[in-house]
């Protein structure tokens, strides 16, 4: 796929998001760094946000979204993670359930895309839990036919917006196999408990207890025992929005970067005009802008319906790693005031020490590229 040039539309659509971040967005989270964002202050971010295209840009307008192209989902979702990777989170787990939605039963689709759309209703997809890790293949909890309902019991881990969630995706076994169901809190019922963790605080990442919930069978998102092909759909798209939140934070470093470099001074100069420095500073905007490119490329073939497990994988784990670097860099070049609170460099560096995990870790995307240049599996 070529670089294509942005259009107006696109471009339009992106400085305007970007000025509303800047105004609206970025003082709310300076407010709660590292503090829990209260679900009603969320819910008014996620509903100016949602204006902008987000999570609607790609649902279709007759489903009451945008029917904009992945590539300008790309571009605003950026943008919005070089701002607050905390809110992305939130409105990214959002983005996912949109996507579910469209393969829910219309009942479904009329009574939660809408407020989901409008950035009113929170969703999760709950996947993960202790006992599993990365193989989603084996999940335990169970889901038993009762008649026309289905019982869900167990506990789901590392689930975000899990403490925001007013419905969730949940992956199960059924009889027939690997299923999706979608919960209501209200309707079904089910608890939350946050997790501590050493970044992304003020957005939630939480476990989830579910105890003899009866969810009716018309819940089911996509066919029972159709939730292997679900869950790979799940994990390009994770994939995808992790790569992306990474080169949020590294454009955020690099600004950081920039700013400091031009204005403090040592000897006389300011340090910016020092190899070392500069050498770092260009670093950082290389693996910044081919993290980008790679995921344009990405983008450009979703918008052309052909298939990009592998290229996803790639550029995933390119920009997850790589914003580890340039964070990390950005706090080496701030000096001591890198470890400091005073400056943004600390926290971003520690929100990307978090990228390389979510999503299936670099180290299973990396199985997966291998697996499908070689074809010899990893595993048996």
């Amino acid at each position: 796929m070529t670089y294509r040039i942005p259009t107006e539309e696109q471009t339009l659509a992106v400085e305007s998001f970007r000025k509303f971040l800047q105004e609206e967005v970025r003082p709310v989270a300076h407010t709660y760094r590292d503090r829990f964002i209260p679900k009603a202050t969320m819910r008014e971010l996620t509903q100016r946000i949602a204006e902008f295209g987000l999570p609607g840009c790609t649902v279709p307008v007759e489903h009451g979204g945008m029917g904009w192209s992945y590539t300008t989902q790309g571009m605003l979702f950026e943008e919005l993670a070089a701002c607050s990777c905390d809110v992305a989170l939130c409105v990214m787990l959002n983005m996912a359930l949109t996507e579910m939605l469209l393969d829910a039963t219309p009942e479904l689709r009329a009574r939660y895309l809408p407020e989901t759309l409008a950035g009113r209703l929170f969703g999760a997809i709950c996947l993960s839990e202790l006992e599993i890790g990365s193989n989603g293949a084996e999940i335990p909890m169970r889901a038993v036919r009762d008649g026309d309902h289905f019982t869900v019991n167990g506990v789901k881990s590392w689930i975000t917006n899990g403490v925001y969630s007013d419905v969730f995706v949940c992956a199960v076994r059924s009889e027939k196999g690997l299923s999706h169901v979608l919960i209501d809190r209200e309707a079904h019922g089910y608890e939350t408990r946050n997790v501590d963790m050493i970044a992304l605080s003020a957005q939630s990442t939480a476990r989830i207890f579910i105890a003899d919930a009866r969810v009716p069978a018309t819940h089911l998102i996509g066919e029972e025992g159709d939730g292997l092909n679900t869950m790979a759909k799940l994990g390009v798209q994770a994939c995808i929005h992790v790569g992306v939140l990474s080169v949020g934070l590294m454009r955020a470093a690099l600004g950081e970067s920039i700013a400091y470099a031009t204005k403090h001074t040592q000897f006389g100069k300011v340090i910016a005009a020092r190899p070392l420095v500069a050498a770092k500073i260009a670093d950082m905007a290389i693996r910044t802008d081919a993290g980008r490119l790679l995921f344009q490329r990405v983008f450009g073939l979703m918008d052309a319906g052909l298939r990009c497990d592998v290229q996803a994988s790639i550029a995933m784990v390119f920009a997850a790693e790589s914003a580890v670097q340039v964070c990390r860099d950005a706090v080496q070049l701030h000096g001591a005031n890198g470890v400091t609170r005073e400056f943004d460099v600390e926290r971003l560096l520690r929100e990307a020490m978090a990228m390389p995990i979510p999503g299936g870790t670099t180290e299973i995307q990396q199985f997966g590229i291998a697996r499908a240049l070689t074809g010899v599996a990893a595993f048996d």
